[in-house]
């Protein structure tokens, strides 16, 4: 029972905000232009503050990650490497192979791993997380480009990719973040406290308008590509992976840090970037919509499941 409870909770938060988000967003009380407003608010404005405070009050916590690191890099890049292959044989269209890729390996890391870990482990996880948030988001930004644009037929320019990456909010977060640690910068009271608020208010607004932004419009059209991506997303990749830190001998919160990166639902922002790079976006915005409710499911009978065995 103890076990289902911290399932429970670590979850029905999630549910709440994006339910609450959807059902505002279906009331009329705002539209999509506002919600679009409102997303690019918290990306540019309120992710950085996260970054930045969950890295700065660990500040002194010692990390050895060498190990989640290594084999969780590894992982992304076999599994890049296998859908790069495996997909294009699957899929006819240039428009979809792109998007189809992308939702399997782009996890929405940044969303779901930073208050699962803290649900789970508390505060003392929050360094570790954010730590692995700070590089695996310029991986999943820095591939993304590449997939579309080769999907595409374009021509990648590597100067703007670099640029790309270096000012991405979240990136800009750590940075700063990982100054105030190294040159040991103590912010007063008065400041630390409204950082962190505004920290705190970052995932709740985040699943808020990702409710809200939930789509559907064309799902049984798309069904046979989204079921099996989604079961590749949610259950067969992090079950793959989950073998392989027990193999590794991961600590249990190494190996629940890892399980975020691959069993959380498909990043967002995959949706607007395959949208702008002639991918597929009814596809792609149906892919994020169905594995994010999916995930609800699937992420409480992550945390039981592995609760249960001793594994977390």
């Amino acid at each position: 029972m103890t076990h289902f409870l911290t399932a429970v909770n670590a979850v029905i938060p999630f549910l709440i905000y994006m339910a609450f988000g959807y059902v505002i967003k279906a009331s009329g009380l705002m539209d999509e232009a506002f919600m679009k407003r409102l997303n690019s608010l918290i990306f540019q404005a309120f992710y950085p503050i996260m970054m930045f405070y969950n890295l700065y009050q660990n500040a002194g916590v010692h990390l050895n990650m060498g190990k989640l690191v290594l084999v969780g890099m590894l992982g992304e890049i076999a599994l890049l490497a296998l859908l790069m292959l495996i997909v294009p044989k699957l899929e006819k269209e240039n428009t979809r192979r792109g998007v189809l890729i992308q939702a399997i390996y782009r996890s929405n890391f940044v969303l779901f791993a930073v208050p699962l870990t803290e649900n789970i482990f508390g505060a003392s996880g929050l360094a570790m997380t954010s730590m692995m948030v700070a590089i695996v988001v310029p991986f999943y930004n820095a591939t993304a480009v590449v997939i579309l644009e080769y999907f595409r037929g374009g021509k990648l320019e590597l100067g703007k990719l670099v640029r790309k990456v270096l000012t991405n909010p979240l990136i800009f977060g750590a940075i700063v973040g990982g100054i105030f640690i190294l040159l040991k910068i103590q912010l007063p009271e008065c400041i630390e406290k409204p950082v962190s608020q505004f920290s705190a208010l970052t995932t709740p607004l985040a699943l808020f308008i990702l409710g809200g932004s939930l789509q559907f419009s064309s799902l049984k059209k798309n069904l046979p590509a989204i079921i099996p991506a989604v079961s590749m997303k949610l259950v067969i990749v992090p079950a793959v992976m989950l073998a392989v830190s027990i193999i590794a001998g991961m600590q249990p919160l190494e190996r629940f840090v890892m399980l975020t990166m691959f069993a959380t639902p498909t990043a967002a922002a995959s949706f607007p970037m395959a949208q702008n790079m002639g991918g597929d976006g009814k596809l792609a915005g149906e892919l994020v919509a169905c594995s994010t409710t999916a995930s609800v499911v699937t992420i409480f009978l992550w945390v039981f499941v592995l609760k249960s065995a001793g594994l977390i």
